[in-house]
């Protein structure tokens, strides 16, 4: 019987080392493209601003005279607040509709020419646009809670990694739910009724209008393990302000993982089938 010998690329394969290089270059094609915005930065960490006081206050009123509500202290809830409000723009849970728009005029084809698979150039785009949205639209919402709230510090050594790396799956899950949301229109043409689903059960289903602590147990449960949404925002605040123990700090975080290739595996597989069926406006 003949053998079969399983090869695994080696890091220092140029194979490999040309395509670090290429994703790498798209991740700072993406930031500098979003960094030439600033007036829409500056306005966004302004609106983002002037919202965060009025959840906070909402917050604070919920937890009435105790000063406790859904496992969260007073401290806890405006860290939940103004981390949140910066989280938003890092996430970017609403507002991209590039592909679609681009599926609609026709001009995908010229992303299916180019030699990197479109979940992969514009998953590295998003990732460049993440990290100026951490420096230009995270730090205002935070510097203002740190300097006129009594906020909560985390208290455990590896709280912050773990919290950074959070974000970095929020960031990969919320691309792979708005790639998808986007991809409607290879079928669809005009995606606004999917738009508006995805707008109205991100926002109540990832902690942005509440934690998800408010909930009855089984329900939060239900959403925490069973949907990606609480990925977004809800799992991270968590994991920051410390609500569980370490332990299961990192069993979110796991989930997390787990939606992160899920999603990015069906991503392609979505991309496939649309391009079977693609016919280009005109041509």
């Amino acid at each position: 019987m003949g053998s079969v010998t399983a090869t695994v690329a080696s890091p220092t394969d140029p194979n490999v080392t040309r395509w670090f290089r290429t994703f790498s270059a798209i991740v700072a094609s993406g930031f500098r493209r979003y960094a030439t915005y600033r007036q829409a930065t500056v306005a966004g960490a302004v609106t983002n601003s002037v919202f965060g006081l009025l959840r906070y206050y909402v917050f604070l009123a919920a937890a009435g005279a105790t000063g406790r509500v859904a496992g969260y202290d007073r401290a806890q809830l405006a860290t939940f607040v103004w981390v949140g409000q910066g989280l938003l723009a890092v996430v970017l849970i609403w507002g991209w509709t590039e592909l679609a728009d681009r599926i609609r005029t026709g001009d995908v084809a010229a992303d299916l020419l180019r030699p990197v698979h479109p979940v992969t150039s514009y998953l590295a785009t998003d990732l460049g646009r993440a990290g100026f949205a951490s420096l230009a639209r995270l730090l205002p919402p935070v510097l203002i809670g740190l300097f006129f709230f009594d906020v909560y510090l985390p208290r455990r050594p590896g709280t912050l990694p773990l919290f950074a790396l959070s974000v970095l799956l929020a960031v990969v899950v919320c691309f792979g739910c708005r790639y998808l949301v986007n991809t409607t229109a290879y079928w669809l043409q005009d995606v606004r009724g999917p738009l508006i689903l995805w707008t109205l059960c991100s926002g109540v289903l990832a902690g942005l209008y509440f934690p998800l602590g408010f909930l009855p147990g089984w329900l939060e449960a239900l959403l925490r393990y069973g949907t990606p949404f609480p990925s977004l925002l809800q799992i991270p605040l968590d994991v920051l302000v410390e609500r569980d123990p370490a332990p299961a700090q990192l069993g979110l975080v796991g989930v997390q993982v787990g939606w992160a290739v899920a999603l990015l595996v069906l991503c392609r597989l979505v991309q496939r089938r649309a391009e079977q069926r693609l016919v280009v406006q005109g041509g």
